[in-house]
């Protein structure tokens, strides 16, 4: 009897090993930890995969493409379930991603679309043209309540990395809004640069913004001052100021001019309660990560992930079926409720 125990136990114990053997794991590939924001949503998804049952893989790349594209093979190679990747540069990842698709493991595009390539399986991210949109409504507000006797508004423009395809929607969705008014002569660009071939700055690197800010401002403005500056990136944001500041705006009577932002960076929020930045676009990285856990979820056990938006994201090769979250303009008067009653911040944080 006590036999038949013993070997029940084992099979049982065996049972539960080989039960607790075959979780399935989510490889997630992020871009860099050098943006606050890449570790938020590392950590959500690590959290937030683990409550609902699955083991992850999360590896950083540090900006390196050779090194993105390793982790990502590597990963393959040691058959993750699953892949979620935020590409450096999503035009990079096509042969990766056939070796994904030889070995049966979807994939989701998280933020970043990856573009040239139909093995792509979903994308999740937020609206980034209505990114743009809030951006240059933030601006023209901002620009309004500080300036309200200058015409036109002197305003210099900035975008993102060229390798990543969020920028061109969040240029794209500003100038929906700023384009007319440069038009009307509401709005002049005395540097006349525009264009994302002109004004995109890569990596989102903020040195390199606070260089062509320096560069701008000594060659256009000695005889005039600058009111406004479209910044897509709060990382950007803080160079672009610090070269503001450098020639005295911000003292004296050079007020600071209105500069955007995005992702509510703590330096950021920070900056917008000193007085400087002018406001931050916030993204919810615990909501982006609650939905590529479902979709990941759904496609793991034969449903089909929840979407939202089935015409917006060409990569080139198809219409990539996406799921886009809101984002939410933050400024001095709604930080608080945003921010900490969401419980995304602490006060304690902020100030």
């Amino acid at each position: 009897m006590k036999i038949r125990t013993a070997a029940a136990a084992l099979a049982i114990g065996t049972a539960l090993l080989g039960s607790m053997a075959m979780a399935e794991t989510v490889g997630i590939s992020m871009p860099t930890k050098s943006s606050a924001r890449w570790i938020s949503d590392g950590n959500s998804m690590v959290e937030q995969f683990k409550a609902a049952g699955y083991d992850t893989d999360l590896q950083y790349a540090e900006d390196d493409i050779p090194n993105q594209l390793a982790q990502v093979e590597n990963m393959i190679t040691k058959g993750v379930d699953v892949l979620v990747i935020a590409a450096i540069d999503g035009t990079t990842l096509s042969n990766a991603l056939a070796n994904a698709k030889a070995a049966d493991i979807k994939v989701i595009a998280y933020d970043r679309l990856i573009r040239d390539t139909p093995d792509l399986d979903y994308y999740a991210t937020f609206d980034n043209f209505k990114v743009g949109v809030e951006q240059a409504n933030s601006l023209v507000k901002g620009l309004k309540e500080r300036f309200p006797d200058a015409h036109p508004w002197n305003v210099e423009l900035f975008g993102g990395s060229p390798d990543d395809n969020n920028a061109y929607f969040f240029y794209n969705g500003a100038m929906s809004v700023l384009q007319p008014m440069i038009d009307s002569g509401d709005i002049a660009v005395p540097s006349g640069q525009e264009g994302m071939d002109k004004v995109g700055t890569l990596r989102w690197d903020g040195a390199v913004a606070q260089a062509r800010m320096d560069n701008l401002l000594s060659a256009n403005y000695t005889d005039k001052q600058v009111q406004g500056v479209l910044s897509p990136y709060d990382g950007l944001s803080i160079g672009i100021l610090s070269s503001l500041k450098g020639v005295g705006y911000g003292s004296g009577d050079m007020k600071m001019p209105i500069v955007s932002g995005q992702d509510a960076e703590v330096p950021s929020v920070k900056s917008i309660l000193a007085g400087e930045q002018y406001s931050t676009i916030f993204k919810d990285t615990r909501e982006l990560a609650r939905v590529t856990v479902g979709m990941v979820d759904a496609m793991l056990k034969g449903g089909e992930p929840e979407i939202n938006d089935t015409s917006t994201y060409d990569n080139g090769v198809k219409v990539v079926p996406s799921y886009l979250l809101q984002p939410v303009p933050v400024d001095a008067s709604n930080w608080e409720e945003v921010l900490v009653g969401s419980g995304y911040y602490t006060k304690d944080q902020i100030q």
